[in-house]
């Protein structure tokens, strides 16, 4: 979003205002702008395409270790992966086949603190053509999106362009920074944004704090928003770091609750999930309860992805991998957990291509407990 539109949105003023600390998707359609399918109006799977109650994982091979502080991990065409680390504003080519890293280049501007730094990264929608990655990280003054360019002719190093602001004013603080960013079905860019301590933030509809934005690659507001001229998607919430879509362009998220419940969310345009006020399911009316629900020391869910029928999320805290099987936009079977404790913090799942997942780890990010080989990114077969 440009300046003059950030300022709009904010200029607005505050609806309301009242901690705790937090730790895809669908084939692109080129032609698509209009906001995707809601759990409203997208039919549920027959009953022969629902995912079996339980379901299986298998560790194909450790693909590389040894990052620091990894956070976003955004898979390239040619089969490798950049990932982005938090700390050191850095972001690494590694090789899908041998894992040899290779420094891309560092983005400027980047204040890392607490939560904050360098965090989610996505591809342009037309990254063949244009090369461009997007950025989410925590400047000085606010998080930010930005997108630049990615030249491979260059030396190593110094493969990146001088960023351009894409959308500014997204509230800062030492936690709850959100981060996440991807581009959806419709082409539209999504951002998972937290309230950063400021609860206020999250029933606020004129603060861009505790929402999920979607707007165009050039920041705008994206047609069929549910707010007129606004980013919001949805809000009322706590601090979301997945966001993942079915085959059906059904959008799920993730979301730190903060003492009880984790929340994993079937998003719906303009939908009020709760926080403050609500932790998980309260069944109160005005507030949408999440499709399935957490203790905070067995989640803590950072990134998710949706792969064979099934949401799979990562968790920090948990230190595990959870399977969803879906039903249309309910849970088909209780969540089955994987990886207990076996690698640590998991921070990133991104589909891999039909039953393969790529899963990093975060045991470097200040509340793990880092072992040799750490952070690395795992290559997984699920079923």
């Amino acid at each position: 979003m440009r300046l003059r539109a950030v300022a709009a949105v904010l200029a607005a003023g505050a609806l309301l205002l009242t901690a705790g600390c937090s730790s895809g998707g669908g084939a692109p359609d080129r032609g698509a702008s209009a906001a995707p399918r809601t759990p409203e109006d997208s039919p549920t799977r027959r009953a022969g395409d629902v995912p079996p109650a339980k379901g299986t994982v298998t560790v194909v091979r450790t693909v590389t270790g040894g990052l620091d502080t990894p956070w976003g991990l955004a898979p390239l065409p040619e089969g490798d992966l950049l990932v982005s680390s938090r700390d050191k504003a850095t972001i690494t080519r590694v090789d899908g086949q041998s894992g040899r890293k290779t420094e891309v280049g560092t983005v400027p501007g980047v204040s890392a603190a607490g939560e904050g730094g360098l965090l989610g990264l996505a591809l342009s929608p037309d990254f063949a053509a244009d090369r461009m990655i997007y950025a989410y990280f925590t400047s000085a003054s606010d998080n930010r999106i930005v997108r630049v360019l990615y030249d491979e002719k260059r030396a190593a190093g110094d493969q990146l362009g001088a960023p351009d602001t894409v959308f500014r004013g997204i509230p800062k603080g030492y936690v709850h920074n959100g981060g996440r960013i991807a581009f959806g079905p419709d082409n539209m860019l999504y951002a998972g944004t937290g309230e950063s301590g400021d609860t206020g933030l999250s029933q606020d509809r004129k603060s861009l704090g505790g929402k999920i934005l979607r707007m165009t690659p050039e920041g705008e507001p994206a047609p069929g928003n549910p707010f007129p001229d606004s980013p919001v998607y949805s809000y009322g919430h706590r601090n979301v770091q997945g966001l993942a879509w079915d085959t059906e362009q059904r959008l799920f998220a993730s979301e730190f609750g903060q003492d009880t419940w984790d929340e994993l969310n079937a998003v719906k345009p303009g939908g009020n999930y709760g926080w403050p006020k609500a932790e998980g399911r309260s069944g109160e009316p005005g507030y949408r309860d999440p499709l399935a629900q957490w203790a905070t020391d067995d989640a803590s869910p950072s990134g998710v992805a949706f792969a064979e029928g099934s949401v799979w999320m990562a968790g920090l805290k948990g230190q595990r991998l959870w399977r969803v099987p879906l039903d249309g936009t309910a849970a088909s079977a209780d969540p089955q957990d994987f990886l207990r404790g076996k690698y640590g913090r998991l921070r990133t799942v991104v589909p891999a291509g039909g039953d393969k997942l790529w899963l990093m780890t975060s045991n470097t990010d200040g509340r793990g407990d880092p072992g040799a080989g750490d952070d690395r990114i795992l290559e997984l077969r699920v079923t």
